[in-house]
């Protein structure tokens, strides 16, 4: 009864897109969006049937193949900042939009080469699992999910952003109201589907997306008779810039914001709560490594893409009256050169279907967001610090209710953040990744000599460091709050941040001589033999 409640609320609310949209609406388009729509919520419907347990919602009950796994991976990391943010990028700044790429990208050797399989290995649910094997659990768990929160949270922005614009751009719909649509829908997706359906989604997303790009790409490259120096000359000769968009550090213009970025990209990835979860679907370790090497091939692939699709953009978007208004701004948006890319190259049908692609996109990363989010607080603060006895049915409730609350604060932040570009936004969030998450998982991993205080004080320094420099930072403090000048002058801080939290964990695990801290060495080598060899994890993980 509550799925068909919900798939009732759905089509609902897309035919009162309809009815707002009025005259400007391309019917190719809205039949291509609507598809898509209940097609995911039919995959919603069919993954609830089979979402009976608390392994089931938070990881599909491990039942996900390496191949699959790796698509769902690409698909969550393929996000909307990828799609929209890096080409919008390239169409702006031109061949510095592609650091956004590279940086990306060079994240995952870390995750596939020392990461998944101890990942795999040592967690069952989420990465709090991993951290607290040897650690003192309750202050681990409840500093591992208010970092996990504050990351979701911010990623989550990129995402509601980019899906408020496009939704405007197809619909003419308000922005706001655009933003709540989207919000609704992945409540839905999450509360009913979990795991499963979240997975589906984005394998299908992935499919979609990489199809779409591949099209957008290719006919680019026919129309510049399949010569990337025609596609690029006609770029050079359409930018005011003119050959200058193929200079180098225009967008990050000096040493230290460039290693930040680098750094923020490359160790935020392998610290994305959302990314790590994706580990505990599949029933081995040897599993895990393939959905790496998977994941990696498609995201690399893809990337590429999207250099070509921004340069695509400028050739052929920039200059044409039909995507700007009487005051040159972009229809939609400065996110929206490869959807207005995707019209000019093949139409009303294409427009529809990379706009529903584009949608999939958002929906597959916020779903993925919001159930790490909500794991974080059912599974790590409820579960396992609140109610250390809770049930499955109980854990599961809190999970859902978590989800809604989520969904409600993703829809306030994408309205609160509308003018920023999504690139940006998630730059911020994986600066934060990289300060927290990931110094504390691989320290954990690595060195048998951190303790709980070292790991619990020193991830979170580079929590509040993190926060504070990026409010107090251009991105923030100058472009959301409206202040003339930023307090910290760089917009990425990863360098400094990421810098606190490994000393941090370094200083205070060597000052710790408690008696916890004893046991916490000591349990690093049994930490060692189950992360190579895998002997002891749970069998309810492995189903």
């Amino acid at each position: 009864m509550k799925i068909l409640i919900a798939l009732t609320a759905a089509a609902l609310l897309m035919a009162s897109a309809n009815a707002y949209a009025g005259e400007g609406i391309s019917y190719a388009s809205t039949i291509m969006f609507l598809v898509f729509v209940v097609g995911t919520m039919g995959v919603t419907y069919w993954a609830a049937q089979r979402t009976k347990t608390a392994s089931d919602f938070y990881t599909a009950g491990g039942g996900i193949t390496g191949f699959q796994n790796g698509l769902a991976i690409a698909g969550d990391y393929m996000s909307a900042a990828s799609f929209l943010g890096i080409t919008a990028l390239v169409y702006t700044s031109g061949f510095d939009g592609l650091i956004y790429s590279i940086g990306f990208l060079v994240g995952w050797p870390v995750i596939m080469f020392i990461m998944s399989e101890r990942l795999r290995n040592l967690g069952k649910f989420t990465f709090s699992d991993v951290v607290s094997f040897r650690f003192q659990r309750t202050p681990i768990r409840v500093f591992s999910a208010f970092a996990g929160i504050t990351i979701v949270l911010l990623y989550l922005i990129a995402q509601m952003v980019g899906a408020g614009a496009l939704i405007q751009t197809l619909f003419g719909l308000r922005f706001e109201v655009a933003v709540i649509l989207v919000g609704m829908l992945i409540i839905a997706y999450v509360t009913f589907g979990g795991m499963l359906a979240t997975t589906w989604v984005q394998i299908i997303k992935a499919v979609l997306l990489l199809s779409g790009a591949t099209f957008i790409a290719v006919m680019a490259l026919y129309l510049s008779d399949f010569s990337l120096e025609t596609l690029f000359r006609t770029a050079a000769e359409t930018h005011q810039k003119g050959e200058s968009i193929f200079d180098v550090g225009g967008l990050v213009n000096d040493p230290i914001s460039a290693i930040s970025l680098g750094i923020a990209l490359m160790f935020g990835t392998a610290g994305l709560p959302h990314i790590l979860m994706r580990f505990f679907t599949v029933p081995s370790a040897k599993e895990a490594r393939k959905s790496v090497f998977y994941a990696t091939g498609f995201i690399g692939y893809f990337y590429v893409l999207t250099f070509i699709i921004g340069m695509g953009a400028i050739a052929f978007v920039m200059g044409n009256p039909a995507y700007f208004d009487e005051a040159g701004n972009m229809l939609g948006g400065s996110n929206m050169p490869a959807v207005h890319l995707s019209h000019a190259l093949g139409g009303d049908l294409f427009l529809g279907f990379i706009s529903a692609v584009a949608f999939a996109t958002i929906l597959a990363v916020v779903a993925g967001l919001t159930l790490a989010g909500a794991s974080a607080i059912s599974h790590d603060l409820y579960a396992n610090v609140i109610n250390k006895n809770a049930t499955s049915q109980q854990e599961m409730r809190v999970s859902r209710v978590a989800t809604l609350v989520l969904g409600v604060i993703a829809v306030l932040l994408g309205i609160a953040f509308q003018s920023q570009n999504i690139a940006f936004l998630v730059g911020l969030a994986f600066t934060i990744a990289a300060s927290t998450t990931f110094p504390v998982l691989i320290m954990s991993m690595y060195w048998g000599g951190m303790t709980t205080l070292g790991a619990v004080l020193g991830g979170t320094l580079g929590l509040i460091s993190a926060v504070v420099m990026v409010v107090l930072g251009p991105n923030v403090w100058v472009q959301v709050l409206g202040n003339e000048q930023a307090i910290v002058p760089y917009s990425n801080p990863a360098l400094f941040t990421v810098t606190i939290a490994f000393v941090g964990i370094w200083v205070f695990s060597l000052m710790d001589k408690s008696k916890r801290a004893a046991v916490d060495k000591q349990l690093f080598e049994a930490q060692y033999i189950r992360a190579q060899t895998g002997i002891g994890i749970d069998k309810a993980s492995q189903h």
